[in-house]
């Protein structure tokens, strides 16, 4: 089990100096709004892409760009953060690691950017990164998982398939035998973190998606799943599957989908 997978606003303060911070917000709001001292902007859009190397991740190029311009190095903490909940730089955080990241040097903020504005400043300044030359590598466990490896898991009464997306959603059509765990279910509104241990486990457990189970993981376009991802390992779960393809990919090749 990873530590500080999740880690708040607090721990981020003490550590300012020994992180590498990424603000995957729009760039209107990082200058316009103020970001967190030392963060550099990389948004959404930029490391999204329909002709990268799998599904949606921009290509190892393009993230070797983005990441080597922000100063980052291949072993650097990293701590990404947004103003959504957590699921935008959860995106940026599993795209890290899908291209060989150490998972344990991968952070999220927790109540994203409201969490650090509430008892922390902010600042407009330009951040000054330092020189960085960033090199994917291959990941020592991927939790990639494809189209074949999830058909196969239909059959597996072992295995937990997992519709991250909206209840909606999941009724007008979801991979069969699926269950649905909208990924907000996780998070609290108020504080727009995630909400305690003891509460994401009974609302893991309604669901069963128990720790010794094994879970795949899909949404639409694999951006939901990715803070079910961040939460889960911060929990400790060990055998988590990101389907990247997800309901997209599955429906483009003619699996199987069934209503409520």
């Amino acid at each position: 089990m990873y530590e500080n997978v999740v880690v708040s606003a607090d721990w981020l303060a003490e550590r300012l100096d020994e992180v590498r911070l990424i603000d995957v917000r729009d760039a209107w709001e990082f200058d316009g709004i103020g970001h967190v001292p030392g963060a550099v902007n990389i948004p959404f859009e930029r490391f999204r892409s329909d002709a990268g190397d799998e599904g949606m991740l921009p290509g190892a190029e393009t993230w070797e760009s983005l990441l080597s311009a922000a100063g980052v190095g291949p072993d650097d903490d990293v701590v990404a953060y947004d103003d959504t909940h957590g699921v935008f730089a959860a995106r940026f955080l599993i795209t890290a690691e899908l291209y060989g990241h150490p998972p344990d040097r991968l952070h999220l903020l927790d109540g994203d950017f409201s969490a650090w504005n509430r008892a922390h400043e902010t600042t407009s300044e330009a951040s000054d990164p330092p020189t960085a030359e960033y090199a994917v590598r291959d990941p020592e466990h991927s939790p990639l998982v494809d189209y074949a490896t999830v058909t196969d898991a239909l059959a597996d009464g072992e295995t937990v398939i997992v519709d991250t997306r909206d209840p909606e959603e999941y009724a007008e059509g979801h991979l069969p035998g699926a269950v649905n765990l909208d990924w907000r279910e996780l998070v609290d509104d108020e504080t727009r973190g995630l909400k305690s241990e003891s509460e994401l486990a009974e609302t893991l457990a309604d669901v069963g998606v128990a720790p010794d189970k094994r879970v795949i993981l899909y949404c639409n376009t694999a951006r939901r799943i990715s803070h079910t991802y961040v939460v889960l390992r911060s929990l400790g779960y060990e055998n988590v599957g990101f389907y990247e393809g997800s309901l997209t990919e599955w429906t483009e090749r003619g699996g199987p989908v069934e209503t409520a």
